[in-house]
């Protein structure tokens, strides 16, 4: 008698060059099989939301990294996750700095007040179907001084970041309240990106056991 031969891995694509969300990915237990980030126009439309704005971008992510999936053979049967961090203070959406300055104005509007944080994932599956969540978190800062902001700054770790800023860095000292998912926060809310995959048939636990 031969053995049957072993069911094909199913492999997984993350459409973001980001170390946040590939280690998030690695804390749930999965490894990506490809990197594919997406280059796309981040720009919000005229009159967006900024619950709207993540949801389109992480679509569009998703659909751009797809395109690029179908020209490898290899990979045309894999799960494929994309994701979008919005940061608002009431309805104005907050830039990702790439300069000081837009950095400071951040920090200052930050500063001491409420703001969300909206992150959507979506999933395109090997057949091609799209699955999306919206999480949506709550946060308040504490009050900054000229020196805290100043030091942030100095640090660098606001460049590119939603809202200016990383929670899991020197911000997260800055974090009075927090009300929702902290990997949300992050970049890639885990319940939700794990949900996702399991409801369309990724073997999510697999990982799991491999490490008994």
């Amino acid at each position: 008698m031969t053995a049957e031969p072993a069911a094909p891995k199913s492999k997984l694509i993350l459409a973001s060059a980001s170390p946040r969300r590939l280690a998030l990915l690695q804390q749930a237990g999965l490894e990506a099989d490809a990197l594919l980030p997406a280059d796309i126009d981040e720009t919000p439309l005229k009159g967006e939301s900024p619950r709207a704005l993540a949801i389109r971008l992480a679509s569009e992510k998703a659909a751009a990294s797809a395109k690029v999936r179908a020209a490898h053979d290899e990979l045309k049967q894999s799960y494929l996750i994309a994701a979008d961090t919005v940061v608002s203070v009431g309805r104005r959406t907050l830039p990702k700095p790439e300069t000081a300055e837009e950095a400071e104005e951040c920090l200052q509007l930050l500063s001491g007040r409420q703001h969300r944080v909206y992150t959507a994932v979506s999933l395109i599956t090997p057949r091609g179907f799209e699955r999306k969540r919206l999480v949506e978190a709550r946060l308040r800062f504490k009050r900054l001084s000229s020196m805290e902001i100043d030091g942030y700054l100095a640090s660098g770790e606001w460049r590119g970041k939603a809202g200016g800023y990383a929670i899991q860095g020197l911000a997260g000292t800055f974090v009075v309240k927090l009300v929702g998912s902290y990997t949300a926060v992050v970049g890639l809310p885990l319940y939700e990106t794990v949900s996702l995959l399991a409801g369309e048939g990724y073997p999510v636990l697999q990982p799991w056991f491999a490490k008994a």
